[in-house]
C-alpha cells in the first residue's frame, strides 16, 4: 500500500546510521515489524503466571501413555463400529389395492 508520511528527518538519520537500512522505507517496516512484535510479546506476558509447565521424564512419560491410550480406544470404538455396521437390504413391500 503506497503512503506518503512525514517523518522527522533527524530521527530518520539517527535510525538510518544506526541500523543496516538501504532505504527509509526498510526502515520503516522493521519499525512497523517491530511494533508488531512487542504486542504479540504483551499477550505473552500477560499469560505469566497462568500455565503449569512440567518438563520432566515422569510428565512427558505420561502425556505419551495417555496419548497412546486414547489413539488406542479411538481406534477400537473405529473398528467397533465397522464391525457392527449391519447394512439391511432395501425390499419394497407390495401395495394393495383395496376395492
Amino acid at each position: 500500500m503506497r503512503t506518503n508520511i512525514v517523518i522527522d528527518d533527524k530521527l530518520m538519520d539517527a535510525v538510518m546510521s544506526t541500523g543496516d537500512y538501504k532505504t527509509k522505507r526498510e526502515a520503516v517496516e522493521a519499525g512497523l515489524r517491530l511494533i508488531q512484535r512487542r504486542k504479540a510479546y504483551a499477550a505473552i506476558r500477560a499469560a505469566r503466571g497462568t500455565l503449569h509447565w512440567d518438563d520432566s521424564d515422569e510428565a512427558w512419560a505420561k502425556y505419551r501413555a495417555e496419548q497412546a491410550q486414547t489413539e488406542t480406544a479411538q481406534r477400537t470404538d473405529e473398528a467397533a463400529c465397522a464391525a457392527h455396521e449391519v447394512v439391511t437390504p432395501y425390499t419394497p413391500t407390495a401395495v394393495q389395492d383395496t376395492p
